[in-house]
């Protein structure tokens, strides 16, 4: 259980964060940037979530997604370590990954075939879940950014679960456009 008495520090002012370990680094670090930009993604879900709150087929899923990408987040702050933590470390699973695959697939087969690519756009809910999966998006390059970064270890499972979340907004944005009926399709050079 965490335990949130004191919100205001000072502890941060100085440029530097705490990650869950314990080990002090600065609030710029590419960890710290992978997980904020999860956190991004999680706020981006909860404002869409505001437009699905009455959709008994999204809004659960949205609603479980939070809260596994606080776990994510709690993952991507805990860095592996030589020495064994006091606590078993949270850490994304396969089997996370595997039901947003079984989700994305599900919400798709419901879906009109796509015949363009689409613009952001339609329904107050698909344009919210639109904007979390470009949010979405940037969080999954800045976990890659961090895999890059010598010496750091970040799980696959925790890669594979991101880019999962963006699949799963791009069809949950369908899904509340009529199920694709009301995508707002691109038209090449329209504006020209």
């Amino acid at each position: 259980m965490v335990t949130l008495n004191k919100i205001v520090t000072k502890a941060g002012d100085g440029g530097k964060t705490r990650l869950a370990s314990g080990q002090e680094v600065d609030k710029h670090c590419p960890r710290v940037a992978a997980y904020g930009a999860v956190d991004e993604a999680n706020a981006a879900i909860g404002v869409a979530r505001l437009h699905t709150a009455g959709d008994a087929r999204l809004d659960p899923i949205l609603a479980r997604v939070q809260n596994d990408l606080f776990d994510l987040g709690a993952d991507l702050a805990t860095p592996e370590s030589p020495t064994p933590l006091p606590y078993e470390p949270l850490r994304i699973l396969e089997t996370q990954v595997d039901r947003l695959e079984a989700e994305v697939e599900a919400l798709n087969a419901a879906l009109q075939p796509l015949t363009s690519f689409i613009l952001p756009a339609g329904s107050p809910a698909a344009a919210h879940l639109h904007l979390a999966r470009t949010i979405a998006r940037r969080a999954e390059r800045a976990i890659s950014a961090l895999m890059a970064e010598p010496g750091e270890t970040v799980s696959p499972a925790a890669l594979k679960y991101m880019n999962r979340v963006s699949d799963l907004l791009f069809v949950a944005a369908r899904a509340a456009n009529a199920d694709g009926r009301d995508d707002v399709l691109w038209t090449p050079g329209a504006t020209r």
